[in-house]
């Protein structure tokens, strides 16, 4: 990417659309503008008996359809730049799925592999007891996101209920389900991304026999998203994670993969049958080698800002599904779009975790206990409406698949500001 931030790019993206759509300029200025962000020195004590100080953030975007909602990352890289896109890009995505929330997120700078199980837990509590005031079930409700899980979720639900002397299950979801977390959410992203992925199959009239698929990240939702494709018939010839890939033309069995990785913490070509692997065939590759495959459906399923202008002309994929948030950037995008391939738009393709984190907070609202079964259906009517109502506006318009998730979800929140009242109401009294 140019001299562009992660922030700055997303804003791009949305000023692009001022002029494609009905869009009041109020709402386009509104979302140009992060409500509240705050930075956070998180001293913990590490288990060799020293203090060690990490910076947290969190940021709430925007709240005009409900309390912001978004995930928590434990990630080398956190920034407060990083940290606006994300919950910019989590308004948007909360908008396209229609869910009564606005966007958030928040993050510690830190490389987790190198802390302890307890250091973990101290920096976890940390957090929250530095943010009780900024988040809440009526205000902003974290969820897990990269290098952060329902343990981690578990540990901060638990220091919110001591700092504010109260049940708030409803506070945090992604939680273990022996806490209040809800079935379904471990697979959510990935599952919402395989539904995205079946209903583009429909719509390009392919058969999922026939299709290659290339999944770049093998983390939660990298591995459910392929494990679901293959059970669906699709062949999935490529896999990576942080330190590289392999690719066989014969595709792979994803259990078997998931299973050598838990074990020996590498991605190797292997076949399991119960607790016996055998190494097959297969070609080592990097991850900018995974990316330009001539496969039918690339999926790139790890971190932002993959896909630039310098590799996008050698993307060969017929279509991309975005699991991660912005893996293609802004500048790429016209490049991508002007050599005929169809991106199913992270604000959509990966809406599936924030869907099922919202039935996980209805459920600890009101009480109930939803089977698998339900959840399941809910996601599927949720994920599938979502697809096909952005595909139809993109047919309608003329526009790419992105662009009419946007435009979607900027018309929900137009809506909602123009409630309040604009300029042209106001100009008019």
């Amino acid at each position: 990417m140019a001299n562009n931030s992660t922030f700055e790019d997303a804003l791009l993206r949305l000023k692009s659309l001022t002029d494609l759509t009905d869009i009041n300029p109020e709402v386009i200025e509104a979302l140009l503008h992060p409500k509240e962000i705050m930075s956070v020195s998180l001293p913990v004590r590490m288990d060799n008996g020293s203090k060690q100080y990490f910076t947290g953030y969190r940021c709430r975007y925007n709240n005009i359809l409900g309390p912001t909602k978004g995930g928590i990352r434990f990630h080398p890289q956190v920034n407060q730049d990083e940290v606006k896109a994300l919950a910019l890009w989590m308004t948007i995505k909360c908008a396209v799925a229609e869910l009564p929330f606005g966007g958030g997120k928040g993050g510690v700078t830190v490389s987790p592999k190198d802390l302890s199980p307890m250091e973990l837990e101290r920096l976890s509590r940390a957090y929250v007891r530095s943010l009780a005031d900024f988040i809440g079930p009526h205000r902003d409700i974290p969820a897990p996101d990269v290098y952060t899980n329902s343990r981690i979720m578990g540990w901060m639900m638990d220091e919110y209920e001591s700092v504010k002397r109260e049940h708030s299950p409803d506070v945090i979801t992604g939680k273990p389900i022996e806490l209040g977390g809800s079935v379904g959410r471990d697979d959510a992203t990935g599952r919402g991304a395989y539904l995205c992925a079946l209903e583009l199959i429909k719509k390009m009239e392919w058969q999922a026999t026939e299709i290659t698929v290339a999944v770049q990240g093998f983390g939660n939702g990298g591995y459910h998203v392929a494990r679901l494709l293959q059970q669906a018939g699709c062949k999935i010839i490529a896999i990576s994670d942080s330190l590289g890939g392999i690719y066989s033309e014969q595709g792979f069995d994803i259990e078997s993969l998931w299973q050598e990785k838990q074990q020996s913490r590498k991605i190797r070509g292997v076949y399991c049958d119960g607790s016996i692997c055998e190494m097959i065939e297969h070609t080592t590759i990097s991850n900018e080698q995974l990316l330009t495959l001539d496969v039918d459906i690339l999926i790139p399923a790890a971190l932002e800002g993959v896909i630039t202008r310098h590799n996008a002309d050698a993307i060969q994929a017929k279509a991309i599904i975005e699991i991660a948030n912005g893996p293609i950037l802004y500048e790429a995008d016209k490049i991508i779009h002007e050599k005929g391939i169809r991106v199913v738009p992270d604000v959509l393709a990966n809406a599936g975790g924030v869907s099922v984190s919202y039935f996980e907070w209805v459920q600890n609202r009101s009480g109930q206990i939803w089977l698998i079964d339900e959840v399941h259906q809910k996601l599927k009517d949720k994920m599938t409406d979502a697809f096909l109502n952005v595909w139809q506006i993109a047919e309608d318009e003329k526009l790419s698949l992105r662009e009419a998730a946007y435009v979607k979800a900027l018309r929900r929140i137009n809506s909602a500001i123009s409630a309040h009242g604009t300029k042209e109401y106001f100009a008019k009294q």
